[in-house]
């Protein structure tokens, strides 16, 4: 089973993986997508006879979907041997649930490192219901269902048109397979084996899976953190969408500091120098930029014992001394960045002479004069 996806964010960063739900397409993460890539890579995915993906061949269950799910993260090169995080909405929400619970993933390299489960549930009532819509949708098609939807997808007098037009785009027959995967799903005796930080988003208002199923999820999963929702029914991250984002931002800020050093980088050493090394991140070097990212750009650049000025007199010596001339360029154009100027940055080169040797000094001089000259030339062609 091939599902349809995207994929958004910087190549460097954590892969994040998210599913819709029910009856929509990977569009229903759109209100989020802005803030999740500014630090995540966000693999965003269809159901099966949903928006881009082939419809179903044969029946389906939760497991069939997390598999399908997984080969995706398995394809996706920034995910190669590593970790990555998975959510969804209700359905999609499911999916994330069986795949850090862990059955789908015997031999495969990566593991989930955090999870989000917004508007779930680990068995969704009686099987009868689903089956009955089931046989609805094949008799009489999809879109039908919009005015029953919308009254449980959003409280009274919201307009989600822009989401149950999504039921144009679902094809019959996967959404009665997706139906029946749900009849079937039972998840609970699964939860105490998910090891990964959860957050779980319920609306206040869902009378799809209302707030007691949240709670058997967040009483089942060790450790898992409840953010109810007010004036929310069932997809509360369109309904209230700012803070559902904020939620799930601040969730996942386990790898908030990847976030704030790229935040950093971006602003010593400049949006192209960090987009050129984003975009020649492979899955060889993926850890070992992530790894510069959060400690070099935010634990050590954003301590608040000394103040980047100072910093790039620091660094400018350090990298002067241990003849790192590549480096000491790219620095000398942050230490203008950081308040520097040229007569400053002469003045620390010129302190290296004594301490690290005239003929590193010399070295540093070139680079820097080269660097300085390109910069003022940038200045004068934008004054032009």
């Amino acid at each position: 089973m091939k599902l349809h996806h995207r994929v958004d964010g910087p190549a460097g960063a954590p892969l994040l993986v998210l599913g819709p739900s029910l009856g929509t397409t990977l569009d229903i993460w759109h209100p989020q997508l802005s803030a999740l890539t500014q630090s995540w890579r966000v693999l965003r995915y269809d159901l099966p006879g949903h928006g881009g993906s082939a419809p179903a061949t044969s029946g389906l269950t939760i497991d069939d979907l997390a598999r399908a799910v997984l080969d995706l993260v398995d394809e996706t090169e920034d995910a190669q041997d590593g970790e990555f995080a998975v959510g969804g909405i209700s359905l999609g929400g499911a999916i994330a649930t069986a795949i850090a619970a862990g059955r789908q993933q015997a031999g495969r390299r990566g593991r989930v490192r955090s999870l989000v489960l917004c508007c779930t549930s680990a068995r969704f009532g009686e099987p009868g219901p689903w089956l009955e819509r089931a046989a609805l949708v094949r008799a009489s098609g999809v879109t039908q269902l919009a005015p029953v939807l919308a009254a449980r997808w959003f409280t009274a007098g919201y307009d989600g048109r822009w989401v149950t037009d999504m039921l144009e785009r679902v094809d019959a027959e996967s959404y009665a397979a997706c139906c029946t995967a749900i009849a079937s799903c039972d998840l609970t005796g699964r939860l105490a084996a998910i090891t990964a930080p959860t957050l779980i988003v319920a609306g206040a208002d869902d009378p799809a899976t209302p707030l007691d199923q949240a709670l058997t999820l967040a009483q089942g999963i060790p450790g898992a953190l409840l953010r109810v929702v007010p004036g929310a029914a069932h997809l509360a991250s369109v309904e209230r969408a700012d803070t559902v984002t904020s939620a799930i931002v601040g969730h996942l800020g386990g790898d908030s500091g990847h976030a704030a050093g790229m935040r950093t980088r971006r602003e010593v050493l400049g949006d192209a120098h960090v987009d050129r090394a984003v975009a020649a991140t492979t899955g060889f070097t993926r850890d070992f930029q992530h790894l510069i990212t959060r400690y070099a750009w935010d634990e050590i650049w954003n301590r608040p014992g000394l103040d980047r000025r100072t910093r790039s007199c620091v660094t400018l010596t350090a990298l002067v001394a241990r003849g790192h001339l590549d480096e000491l360029a790219m620095h000398v154009r942050a230490a203008l960045r950081n308040g520097l100027t040229p007569d400053e940055i002469g003045e620390v080169l010129l302190q290296t002479a004594i301490y690290c040797g005239v003929p590193a000094a010399n070295a540093a001089f070139a680079v820097a004069q080269r660097v300085l000259a390109e910069a003022q030339a940038e200045v004068q062609a934008e004054e032009d």
